[in-house]
């Protein structure tokens, strides 16, 4: 639909509804749920023509202002679907693209590794099936079975993590390392391919086992939320072990360990608590944030010792990382509060995005939507206290 189109519809729909509303006249005075229904009956039409933008726009307005009628439950049962769908199409693209670029890695890099092949012309066939049979891979995947982008993100990272575990855990075990004395190649020759065959195995399974806990709900936030969890646990298990003088396999074994303690330990937080991505993203960024100031501080000091450095930036990170923490739990917290001023009648801005500004912002969080012509009645200067009809675009929108 033209945009231009598309506007002048919905700008006529307000004048509309805005004349029913505002009518001085008691017999064409609607009630409310005659409003909510037609501001209903308009959205589902914007949206069947594709314009979910301004389509959720509405149903938000449907709730924001007319939460007592029926049309508020219907509002959101379609911002559910719309954000589902959403969610989808963002699944898919991702799939596809993580199955394109884990095929070009393992063609390219993991398979000629596993076969011992220094010859170039392996490495450029592998490039060249690896990329176009990961994405039709991925795509045959998406087909088949649809998936979320909370399920997508849990099966990419599960084959990322995977990979990274089976070659981990493949050097720190010495998996195909012989004695170099021996007759025959060298052991560090063999351990190589045996670590890369132990990536490609550790990538299978892990495809194969999220693929498996993919058939259950997961939101975006839990997947997020698990994904940095491992992240984080590798860090923390490092410099831990670090600090305590572990060296060599050792040090290796103590960041995937860790790491596989951090991925539970976020996958149970993700799918205890009601954390979005955006906000397992905010925490993760403040311990980041920690931790370079710890790195600035160690280029400022300039300490003797790498025990020092690494201490002082471990310290920093955990410090951000709970002061990030401690920010999702009052936002949920929050949250809660709004949900249950919401089912009282009154507004809840904790609970639901502000619609009808361009920018909204609400308990430190930040959302686009699509502005509104809002009618109001605005008084005439000088005209005995009589009102005339005014419209209103926000731009801004911001609650306290």
């Amino acid at each position: 639909m033209n945009s231009s189109a598309m506007f002048r519809r919905l700008l006529l729909l307000t004048l509309f509804v805005a004349a029913l509303s505002f009518s001085r006249s008691a017999s064409a005075q609607p009630v409310r749920a005659d409003t909510a229904a037609v501001l209903l009956a308009a959205a589902e039409d914007l949206e069947n023509r594709g314009a979910d933008d301004i389509a959720e726009a509405l149903y938000r307005y449907i709730l924001e202002h007319f939460q007592e009628t029926s049309a508020a439950e219907a509002a959101r049962i379609r911002i559910e679907v719309i954000s589902s769908r959403r969610s989808q199409a963002g699944g898919e693209v991702e799939l596809k693209v993580w199955m394109a670029t884990y095929g070009v890695f393992m063609g390219g890099v993991v398979v000629p590794s596993a076969l011992d092949s220094g010859d170039s012309r392996t490495v450029g066939l592998g490039l060249l099936v690896g990329g176009p049979a990961g994405f039709l891979a991925g795509r045959q995947m998406a087909r088949t079975h649809p998936r979320s982008l909370g399920q997508t993100r849990a099966v990419t990272w599960g084959g990322t993590w995977g990979v990274i575990q089976g070659w981990g855990w493949a050097a720190v075990l010495d998996f195909g390392k012989r004695d170099p004395r021996s007759s025959g190649r060298a052991g560090e020759d063999e351990s190589s391919q045996a670590i890369a065959a132990s990536a490609f195995v550790g990538g299978a399974l892990g495809i194969g086992s999220s693929l498996m806990l993919a058939r259950r709900d997961i939101t975006p936030g839990a997947a997020t939320s698990a994904m940095l969890g491992s992240l984080w646990g590798m860090w923390l298990g490092f410099s831990t072990a670090y600090l305590m003088d572990v060296e060599g396999d050792g040090l290796t074994g103590a960041s995937l360990a860790a790491g596989n303690a951090g991925l539970l330990a976020g996958a149970l937080a993700g799918h205890r608590l009601p954390i979005s991505r955006g906000q397992a993203r905010m925490a993760s960024l403040s311990g980041v944030i920690g931790g370079f100031c710890g790195l600035g501080l160690n280029l400022i000091i300039q300490p003797e010792g790498g025990k020092a450095v690494v201490g002082m930036m471990l310290a920093s990170s955990i410090a951000g990382l709970a002061a990030g923490v401690i920010g999702v739990t009052r936002s949920n917290r929050r949250a809660k509060r709004g949900e249950s001023d919401l089912s009282e009648g009154r507004e809840a801005p904790a609970f639901l995005p502000v619609p009808g500004s361009l920018l909204n912002w609400s308990d430190g969080n930040w959302a686009l939507s699509t502005p509104l012509p809002v009618p109001a009645l605005q008084p005439i200067p000088q005209n005995d206290g009589r009102n005339a009809l005014a419209w209103k675009v926000s731009l801004l929108k911001m609650q306290f």
